[in-house]
């Protein structure tokens, strides 16, 4: 997948030193989404599908407060957001499988006010009023609690969330939402803790996870937020459960300060959450022993 550049702010990608042949693909930007949470990664996933078609598909789907409106990590104007980049797809002889020219969102969408904060950094310049959010991504908790459902138990759900993916593409995201970084081949990621990413029953622990049991999982973690959407199996014990969680960790009220408690309240909030529904879990008694077999996985390494 060659991303082109074709307006003001946007960046080109022809290579990819994290794949075994340096090319870019959808398949190795999923897995960097899933195992370390990379945003230049949504990035080209974003530019790809386009704004309107993603905020459209999530509103088809039942999440019609969702609102995806920007790229991550890059500082750019709603005008730069709403154009997204060339692509085009080859194939090993570098012949044009697709091309997709630069598209521009003309939707509107639902006006919001949403604030945060005491005061903010912007432009270097401490402003002591609450940061605007409206223009920011949003989705609630309980839509990406459903979404996680649809992809981890996608016939237990109305048609209506179910996603147009094959057996070979669930298996595809199951593994990489579970896998470790550690795990991985391509990308490498050797020098990653496995709870990198696990927020919920770990917290910010650096030494190695038991690998009977595996989280599918995703993460996000910005302006003092915390989240974690987690489904998680204990495949010797027979132990499963979905646990969705956010917390806001900033107490001095500041954002874009850098200075926000994580370590401090976040990720023990999620361990100690995390545990104490494993705990509960592990003593109930179940009418109904779960099948787990089909998230008995085999990894890369």
């Amino acid at each position: 997948m060659i991303t082109e550049a074709a307006y003001s702010g946007q960046t080109a990608t022809y290579n990819d030193p994290q794949t075994t042949d340096g090319r870019p693909t959808i398949e190795s930007y999923i897995k960097r989404i899933f195992l370390v949470s990379d945003n230049e990664a949504f990035n080209r996933l974003y530019e790809f599908l386009g704004q309107h078609y993603i905020n459209e598909q999530l509103h088809n789907k039942g999440y019609e407060d969702a609102q995806i409106l920007h790229r991550l990590d890059i500082s750019l104007s709603e005008d730069e957001n709403r154009h997204t980049n060339p692509v085009k797809f080859l194939d090993s002889n570098n012949n044009v499988l697709y091309s997709q020219p630069l598209v521009y969102n003309t939707q509107t969408y639902t006006a919001r006010h949403d604030s945060l904060g005491d005061a903010y950094y912007g432009n270097g310049e401490l402003v002591h009023s609450p940061m605007n959010f409206s223009k920011k991504n949003r989705i609630s908790l309980e839509d990406l609690h459903q979404i996680l459902r649809s992809v981890i138990f996608p016939e237990a759900m109305p048609a209506k969330q179910q996603f147009n993916l094959t057996k070979s593409d669930y298996d595809f995201v199951h593994q990489y939402m579970s896998q470790f970084p550690a795990e991985t081949i391509h990308p490498s990621y050797d020098t990653i803790p496995d709870a990198y990413v696990k927020f919920l029953l770990y917290g910010s622990q650096q030494t190695p996870l038991p690998k009977n049991i595996r989280i599918f999982n995703k993460v996000g973690d910005a302006y003092g937020q915390l989240v974690d959407v987690a489904y998680i199996a204990d495949l010797d014990r027979n132990i499963e459960f979905f646990l969705s969680a956010t917390i806001y960790c900033n107490n001095n009220g500041i954002l874009n300060d850098d200075k926000y408690d994580y370590d401090t309240i976040g990720f023990p909030f999620m361990k100690n959450l995390g545990e104490v529904i494993y705990n509960y879990e592990l003593k109930r008694k179940k009418t109904h022993q779960p099948d787990l077999s089909v998230f008995k996985i085999i990894y890369d390494k």
